[in-house]
């Protein structure tokens, strides 16, 4: 368990510049602090003391701000940044060193039965406020942009923006000319400069519209 907790603080210093020192990181984190309350309630979960593991999460919920279901698997390395407003359901898997910014929803869509919240890869960032909704799987290295609302199975090493969300990179490649897939474990967290889809679609028209604007102050001087 000691072994455990120490890599989660270990994780935290590498993923997050602001950490100072391990007792900051013990005291201050409400990420660290979610995910050590969730093997509790999960090891309950699983032994069926359904209400009392509910009754923690909720505890552990009004202290953090963050709302894990006891139901919820995770795997090692998961990394909660600040954290307020993150809500993952019960039937989510989470494989290894994911990240969540804060805001982030790992959902489902309705009233189904069964799994029906998001399986996350291994090496996942998703950024703030960022919703994954509905029983789909999201691969590895995948890259959720901030807002954005996926809908949708994610390939692997993919970057997703939008609302809804779209595939716009694979391997650091715009999609249209991506040829093959590199295979990469490392995490990547630069997520404040990801493609914008909308913004490239406007530019596009834009340019249109001037061609087309251009084309017929041509054809009305050759009347002249």
């Amino acid at each position: 368990m000691f072994k455990r907790i120490k890599k989660d603080i270990q994780i935290i210093f590498e993923r997050d510049p602001a950490a100072k020192s391990v007792l900051e990181v013990i005291l201050n984190y409400p990420g660290f602090h979610a995910v050590l309350m969730h093997r509790l309630n999960h090891w309950l979960y699983k032994r069926n003391f359904i209400v009392l593991s509910r009754f923690l999460s909720q505890i552990s919920r009004f202290f953090t701000g963050i709302e894990i279901h006891p139901g919820a698997k995770i795997g090692e390395g998961l990394f909660i940044d600040h954290g307020m407003g993150v809500v993952i359901g019960e039937t989510t898997e989470i494989g290894s060193n994911v990240t969540l910014y804060q805001g982030v929803t790992l959902g489902g869509t309705g009233k189904e039965k069964g799994k029906r919240h998001p399986t996350i890869g291994n090496n996942v960032v998703v950024s703030t406020g960022a919703k994954v909704l509905g029983s789909i799987t999201i691969g590895d290295n995948v890259k959720i942009g901030a807002g954005s609302v996926v809908l949708k199975d994610v390939p692997p090493n993919c970057t997703v923006v939008g609302v809804p969300g779209r595939i716009v990179k694979r391997d650091g490649a715009k999609v249209a000319t991506c040829v093959h897939v590199q295979k990469d474990s490392a995490i990547d967290l630069n997520h404040g400069k990801l493609p914008d889809p909308v913004s490239e679609m406007i530019e596009c028209l834009e340019e249109r519209i001037r061609k087309l604007e251009d084309r017929i102050k041509e054809l009305e001087e050759t009347k002249k």
